[in-house]
């Protein structure tokens, strides 16, 4: 940030601050404009938070021009180090906005949560809401937007470390249950997402101490990974499924097949009990018929399997508690 105040601005700054600080409606809109506009040659750090009350006012408005504008302010005071403090008491109001349909608007937010994470002593200021912000975090992974899929994987792992610095207690259930989505998230069509998603799952699976899962990401063997993931974390299978079925129904191809092949891998590792087959044959039914060839015929291999699977008579099944193999899979998934 540029902290000179340039004598052309100094007294309409001035002038700015005092009608936004009354509330007129009139001139409030267009004024907040404007000093968002010379926000960086405004020197904020001298003591006065004038700026930072404005904007923390405008940030709760009802009406997303004034929301949009006062983010935009805070992420460039978000970029001067003696005003992440002041930012870090805003957090709560800025984890509502993850939420938001604007994906311009959860970037900004994004963003400004990343400048405030680049301070090393003053980031702590953000623990109190780190674990609820790791928790909103993963429905954005999923975002439309591809740039709002990477800042929130790149935000994520710093939330992680930050986490991480005071202890594995709750918070390492948030890891976990970042796997899956992250896993889908490496087969994404946009590379900068893949490998912010690759990155983000080698931290997790080195925070696990899941030597296994860290050497399949580095030697890139992504249907090992899930094979790996399902045969070692049985008690979660039932969730690892569910996070995974969304991902049928993706607009991008690449994740589709993953999600069809994961479901290849599920079975195998679910196959001991036909109520945990039902839901996936239930979904891959449900599937509309895909243009991919390769997704095509691996769902309708799956589907006359499971068929064939669920019209089993029960005695016939093996055991619900008895170890599962995994010399062969009920899908090839290489």
């Amino acid at each position: 940030m540029h902290h000179v105040l340039l004598p052309s601005y100094g007294p309409l700054a001035r002038h700015l601050l005092g009608l936004l600080s009354r509330e007129g409606p009139r001139w409030e809109l267009p004024a907040l404009a404007f000093l968002v506009e010379v926000l960086n040659y405004l020197d904020v750090s001298a003591g006065d938070d004038s700026v930072l009350q404005i904007l923390a006012r405008h940030l709760q408005s009802q009406c997303p021009e004034r929301q949009r504008l006062a983010l935009r302010g805070l992420l460039v005071l978000s970029g001067d180090p003696s005003m992440v403090k002041s930012i870090c008491s805003l957090s709560e109001h800025l984890l509502e906005l993850l939420r938001d349909g604007d994906g311009e608007l959860v970037a900004t937010t994004l963003s400004t949560f990343l400048n405030v994470l680049q301070d090393e002593e003053d980031r702590k200021g953000l623990s109190s809401t780190a674990l609820r912000l790791a928790e909103a975090l993963r429905p954005v992974f999923d975002n439309d937007n591809s740039h709002v899929q990477l800042l929130s994987i790149r935000l994520f792992r710093e939330v992680m470390e930050v986490l991480a610095e005071e202890g594995t207690e709750p918070w390492e259930m948030q890891v976990r249950q970042s796997l899956v989505p992250l896993f889908f998230r490496w087969h994404d069509e946009n590379q900068r997402v893949a490998e912010a998603a690759r990155e983000a799952l080698l931290w997790a699976a080195s925070f696990l101490q899941r030597k296994d899962l860290e050497q399949l990401l580095k030697t890139e063997q992504p249907f090992r990974f899930c094979d790996y993931l399902m045969e070692k974390d049985r008690s979660r299978r039932g969730e690892h499924l569910q996070q995974a079925l969304p991902y049928l129904q993706s607009p991008q191809e690449p994740l589709r097949e993953a999600a069809v092949r994961f479901m290849g891998v599920a079975g195998w590792h679910m196959r001991e009990w036909q109520q945990d087959l039902w839901p996936i044959l239930k979904a891959l039914t449900a599937m509309s018929d895909d243009d991919c060839p390769s997704v095509s015929s691996v769902r309708t291999a799956l589907v006359d399997a499971y068929s064939r699977a669920m019209r089993r008579p029960m005695s016939l099944q093996e055991p619900r508690n008895s170890p599962g193999t995994t010399s062969q899979r009920g899908c090839t998934c290489s």
